[in-house]
């Protein structure tokens, strides 16, 4: 029997209209926009600013695009895993709304929460499930109204983080593309310097959490930053290296777009020159389980059937990883 690989046979995307300038962020949050360039390479960011609309929403919007353009009926979906950190709810899954909406039904769908480096893990169970020959089509979604818990009063946060999905649709070949090889790991250190405080099991909204602003996201910048730099670079390095991939042979790395400091120094460690990196920071910001998707989406033209990609990223938790993957078509 033929070995089965993972393959991403089509990727959609949505980010939301509304465009959130340095301009309008600076006078929030009292800074300039001299600053947040600077110090993260952001110019603007999408945000879903529709009362009522939450992460479901541009999930459903990306996935329906997915589906579109591979032709893909949504009864032969066999899985659908959403990677997110800002559920629409605690209960039900965000996976689970995104299913109901697009008729999925022959599907089991579930959430996967590794903060930023989401979907990479998603993709990493996708793989596994779609290698066993036990799923033909799987959907794996990375989605984040990060909006939502953003402090704009907080230019350490606020300028940063924005909304966005995107969503890659993974099938079985034997073909020699796909899914090669990959390097997750979490250590649980990351607790006090990356987290929302407020709104979990532990600390339930009260008058306390609320007057105390702890149901925004908390990020001590320095600490973070120097965790994701050496993370990235040694998890990229490793992977690299047991597959014979070096500045001449990868065709794509595919940074988390944390900022643009953190990418810039991933890519010097790698030695790689940055027009092989693809960036979305810009003009997406940071849009947590949405940037690695979202840049495959925005780049899909220019990906080759049999590029080499390497992914990298770095998460709350801490979480981190790398993967490689052989690109598996031609642009459409």
């Amino acid at each position: 029997m033929e070995k089965l690989h993972a393959v991403i046979t089509g990727i959609g995307g949505y980010v939301p209209d509304y465009v959130l300038t340095n301009e309008e962020v600076a006078r929030m949050a009292d800074t300039t926009e001299e600053w947040i360039v600077s110090r993260t390479g952001v110019r603007e960011r999408r945000i879903l600013n529709e009362e009522g609309l939450g992460t479901s929403y541009m999930a459903r919007k990306a996935v329906r695009q997915l589906l579109d353009r591979t032709d893909t009926d949504p009864l032969t979906v066999d899985a659908v895993i959403c990677s997110t950190s800002t559920a629409d709810y605690h209960f039900p899954s965000t996976a689970s709304i995104v299913l109901g909406r697009l008729g999925m039904t022959n599907a089991h769908a579930f959430e996967l929460s590794a903060a930023c480096s989401g979907w990479l893990f998603a993709m990493e169970q996708a793989a596994c499930m779609v290698e066993s020959g036990r799923y033909k089509k799987v959907v794996v979604i990375g989605a984040d109204k990060m909006s939502s818990i953003l402090d704009y009063t907080d230019r350490n946060t606020c300028a940063i983080f924005g909304d966005g999905a995107a969503a890659a649709l993974v099938e079985p070949t034997t073909e020699d593309v796909g899914w090669i090889d990959s390097y997750m790991r979490t250590d649980g250190q990351g607790l006090p310097f990356l987290n929302l405080q407020a709104g979990g099991s532990v600390a339930p909204p009260s008058y306390f959490t609320l007057e105390h602003r702890m149901h925004y996201l908390h990020q001590e910048g320095r600490t973070v930053f120097k965790f994701a730099v050496t993370n990235m670079s040694e998890a990229s390095a490793l992977v690299a290296g047991r597959n014979g991939l070096s500045r001449d042979n990868i065709d794509w790395v595919v940074p988390h777009q944390a900022n643009i400091r953190i990418i810039d120094a991933v890519a010097k460690r790698l030695d790689m020159p940055m027009e092989k990196v693809m960036t979305n920071i810009q003009h997406l910001g940071n849009t947590s389980a949405g940037t690695l998707p979202l840049a495959l989406w925005e780049y899909e033209k220019q990906l080759h059937k049999g590029d080499n990609i390497l992914f990298t990223v770095f998460g709350a938790g801490f979480t981190w990883g790398a993967a490689y993957m052989k690109w598996g078509y031609d642009p459409r």
